[in-house]
């Protein structure tokens, strides 16, 4: 592989046909090495906090199921749709915000089980941080070959705020969706992908990210058929299911909100919702307002983080990533800059976009020994564990 381009890994002969069970299995032990590295450095989080949460005398579960916005999925999945809390200064927050697939699992899992709701979030947000390295790894390798699927799933969870991942939040859930729609796209299977998308608009509204991959992938591929052909007709029926797919991703999200309209009486009434909580978009005032109010040092640390993550998108662009993982990656990178909420959920807001962590895995592969790329990612996960300790234990929101 060249070092500005991915390659997709097609074998020269065609792999013979395996049931269904037997591919499943094959794909396991295929990405058995990424699970095993991406659980053990959740297992580190997790560890690190439960022995700084101990040392302070303060309940290890708490935040993880029991603080933030799990409470408000927790509230869901056991009263439906009914609480609004009026805030000092008159705004209005309504559990309408909050987007239902991860409460309905919450419920299903719980009354099945001798869990409680809580608990039942946090095995959903963990099991599905398991598929979603999964799907990572599955993209990494599709593109790069399975020692880049590797290091992508570690790098992924050992973001700086990859504690979420061990959290009763979304976020998880969401990655996994994603993740896995993008590599049926990769593999042409538009259906699976279109599905993926609906049950990823139940879960989080940055399913506009995945919903615009489908569209301008299918538009591309479309118009430059066309252009080939000039006949509209043959490049439609060749292209059915791409279609159908392209046309399936939206119903989830679109089912909510319209659920939302409905229940409020209001066409808008979803955005609307969403304003009161400060998460309406601004085209990005609200992150130069924060950053113009810092003291200097610590506005141009910020601007230097800004810097690199464009650098990122940059090297994304430039390694020729296949068209809708990066419309995808900048996507949910735009969505997170652009909107009016709380700043310090942004990194948080953006780790769902993991190909941008393509090129830094590259990178990481061509130190010389695998050790070093190893001791790496151990520095990597301890730094990350400290900071997520550190971060559960105070005050604020993630």
């Amino acid at each position: 592989m060249s070092d500005h381009q991915l390659r997709t890994r097609t074998p020269a002969d065609p792999a013979p046909r395996l049931p269904g069970g037997s591919r499943v299995a094959a794909a396991f032990r295929a990405a058995a090495p990424a699970l095993a590295v991406y659980a053990a450095v959740r297992a580190l989080g997790l560890l690190a906090f439960w022995g700084a949460a101990s040392a302070a005398g303060k309940d290890p579960l708490g935040p993880l199921s029991g603080r933030w916005d799990s409470v408000w999925y927790q509230r869901i999945a056991e009263h439906g749709y009914r609480y609004t809390v009026t805030l000092p200064d008159g705004s209005v927050h309504s559990d309408l915000a909050f987007f239902p697939l991860l409460p309905a699992l919450e419920r299903a899992v719980s009354a099945v089980t001798p869990l409680t709701l809580g608990g039942a979030g946090l095995l959903v947000a963990w099991m599905a941080g398991l598929l979603a390295a999964w799907g990572i790894f599955a993209v990494g390798s599709q593109l790069c070959g399975r020692r880049t699927g590797v290091v992508l799933a570690a790098l992924w969870g050992v973001y700086p705020t990859a504690f979420v991942q061990s959290m009763a939040y979304t976020e998880t859930l969401f990655t996994a969706l994603a993740a896995w729609a993008l590599y049926a796209v990769l593999k042409g299977r538009w259906i699976v992908a279109g599905a993926l998308c609906v049950l990823a608009g139940l879960t989080r509204p940055s399913a506009a990210a995945l919903i615009a991959a489908l569209a301008i992938t299918a538009a591309v591929t479309l118009v430059r058929e066309y252009r080939d052909e000039r006949r509209a007709g043959p490049v439609l029926r060749r292209n059915a299911r791409m279609i159908a797919g392209v046309a399936l991703a939206p119903l989830g999200w679109l089912a909510y909100v319209v659920f939302v309209a409905v229940r409020e009486g209001s066409p808008v009434a979803y955005f609307d919702v969403q304003a009161q909580w400060g998460n309406n978009i601004d085209g990005g005032r609200a992150l130069a307002a924060f950053i113009a109010g810092l003291p200097w040092p610590a506005a141009l640390g910020l601007c230097a983080a800004l810097g690199l993550l464009g650098w990122l998108v940059v090297l994304c662009v430039r390694q020729r990533q296949p068209l809708p993982v990066l419309v995808y990656a900048i996507t949910i990178v735009v969505i997170s800059l652009i909107g009016a909420g709380y700043f310090g959920s942004r990194p948080r807001l953006m780790m769902p976009a993991f190909p941008l962590l393509l090129p830094p895995a590259v990178a990481l592969l061509r130190l010389r020994t695998t050790g070093r790329t190893a001791a790496v990612l151990a520095a990597l996960a301890c730094a990350s564990a400290a900071y997520g300790a550190w971060t559960l234990l105070g005050a604020g929101p993630p």
